[in-house]
């Protein structure tokens, strides 16, 4: 049997702000409502089929479309999307529809919201969710994917952005 060590949440808070993730702006719609999150919990699972994976707090209400939508976007920010990331990322007191005024979206082929601008769009059909103590784990098949001019990465680190 596994010999569980249990590590302080601040801890692994501190230790993991060290980790480069890219930014990322999750988006999904449903019976016209829309939401959108940035995140850096976000990954590739297989290129067949095309699929993703995002990771959202299941502790926040104004999350339940991601999990009931069956649908979402997985946007790819470039350093020009900065206000966008902070946007969406609640550092801001801005209301839904501020949010989504700052930049343009439009759609591909699920509905869902997709940033006319993104690095790269993944439009996805959820395939699975698991759901763990603080966050669920949302599986999607990529429906669809778009992808502009190379710019330099957004990148957050040590609790701040970055480029690359």
């Amino acid at each position: 049997m596994l010999n569980r060590q249990h590590i302080d949440p601040g801890l692994y808070r501190d230790a993991m702000s060290r980790y480069a993730g890219h930014v990322q702006l999750v988006t999904t719609a449903m019976e016209g409502m829309r939401r959108g999150v940035t995140i850096t919990a976000a990954c590739s699972v297989s290129d067949n089929p095309a699929s993703v994976l995002i990771c959202l707090n299941n502790t926040n209400p104004k999350n339940d479309i991601f999990f009931r939508s069956g649908i979402f976007v997985l946007n790819t920010l470039g350093a020009h999307h900065q206000g966008v990331a902070d946007a969406f990322s609640g550092r801001t007191a801005l209301t839904n529809e501020e949010r989504f005024a700052s930049a343009r979206f439009d759609m591909l082929v699920t509905g869902a919201p997709v940033l006319a601008d993104a690095l790269a769009a993944f439009d996805c059909r959820v395939t699975d969710i698991k759901e763990l103590p603080t966050h669920n784990v949302i599986f999607g098949e990529v429906a669809a994917v778009r992808f502009s001019e190379k710019h330099p990465a957004l990148i957050y680190m040590n609790r701040d952005y970055h480029t690359l």
